[in-house]
């Protein structure tokens, strides 16, 4: 009876854990950047923290204060930029309404002469006019989430630094493996989390200076701003930097600049493509010799889950599945077998 009753409680209580778990994600999810995002950091600020902690012998709050400040300067930075680029462009742009129809309609004459395509059809305005509400709705909910997940970032970055090394112990105890499978999935857990972390931005920055150069040779318009487009375009898996330079370079050709916009094809194709290739293979074997499969659908399945962070945790929960079934197979799978042969 008594074992019975322990049963009880037992599955009672992963019942519970394992509802109110559900709850919380659900009603957590739009901070799951957030949260994501300060994980990710932690991993790559953990040994400054010990070494401040145990080394210089300085106050915990003191290093997690200082490491949070380094923390916002390196969001700050990128960000800043970013901001100003976008905010440069958009001073330029003149708001006079007869202006704007007027280079409406002259842009409307060029593609309708170009490609026989009338823009200021019925339709084709009715259909505009309904997508432009829709994409300041985007655009807002967009910065809020992404102002309210950065201050989620920095308080529960805050508290996990604070717990570093009792936090770090505790964690691995629920971990339902043997000691062995263990250090190797954090292992993986960390060697994933820092290689994307590292590795995804220093390609999407190389990737934008090449294609940098680029623009600037074949003289395209804005090559600042494309520039920063195709360092963002990056990120996406699959179609990646072309999201950026094909458009460009099939706008150049019907503006009637064929040398240059043939010229800017051939470059990104032989040298912006074959460097992202390049880049990508030397990062692997650096920081972690991911399979590519791995990588692009891991982005895919990771972008619709957690959102922009999902270019790192993608990759990651896949490989940890892989690798779960990988444990699962070596301790049941292959000593059944191996005593079944005994």
């Amino acid at each position: 009876m008594e074992n019975v009753k322990e049963k009880y409680w037992r599955y009672s209580l992963v019942t519970i854990i394992l509802g109110v778990s559900v709850i919380l994600f659900f009603e957590a999810s739009s901070f799951l950047g957030g949260i994501l995002g300060a994980f990710t950091i932690y991993i790559l600020l953990r040994k400054q923290m010990f070494y401040l902690t145990e080394k210089v012998k300085m106050g915990k709050t003191l290093a997690a204060l200082l490491l949070l400040g380094e923390t916002i300067l390196l969001f700050l930075i990128p960000i800043s930029l970013a901001v100003w680029l976008i905010i440069d462009k958009i001073q330029d742009i003149n708001l006079d309404p007869t202006v704007l129809l007027n280079a409406g309609q002259e842009l409307a004459d060029f593609i309708k002469e170009r490609t026989g395509f009338d823009v200021w059809e019925k339709g084709n305005i009715l259909k505009a006019l309904s997508v432009l509400p829709q994409i300041g709705q985007f655009l807002v909910s967009g910065i809020s989430s992404f102002a309210i997940n950065v201050v989620v970032l920095i308080f529960i970055l805050y508290f996990m630094l604070i717990g570093g090394r009792s936090m770090e112990r505790y964690m691995y105890t629920l971990f339902p493996f043997d000691d062995k499978n263990k250090d190797e999935v954090l292992g993986e857990i960390n060697m994933l989390v820092k290689s994307n972390a590292i590795g995804i931005p220093l390609l999407a920055v190389i990737q934008g200076i090449v294609a940098l150069i680029g623009y600037l040779i074949f003289q395209t318009p804005d090559p600042l701003l494309f520039g920063f487009l195709t360092c963002i375009a990056t990120i996406i898996p699959i179609v990646g930097t072309a999201l950026v330079w094909v458009p460009l370079a099939a706008y150049m050709a019907l503006a009637g600049d064929w040398i240059h916009a043939l010229g800017m094809a051939i470059y990104s194709l032989l040298i912006l493509t074959n460097v992202d290739n390049l880049i990508r293979f030397v990062l692997q074997k650096k920081l972690a010799d991911t399979h590519p499969l791995v990588t692009v659908f891991g982005v895919v399945i990771g972008l619709s889950l957690f959102g922009f962070m999902g270019i790192i945790f993608g990759p990651l929960l896949l490989s940890l599945f892989l690798l779960c079934v990988d444990i699962f197979k070596k301790t049941y799978l292959d000593n059944k077998e191996s005593s079944g042969g005994d």
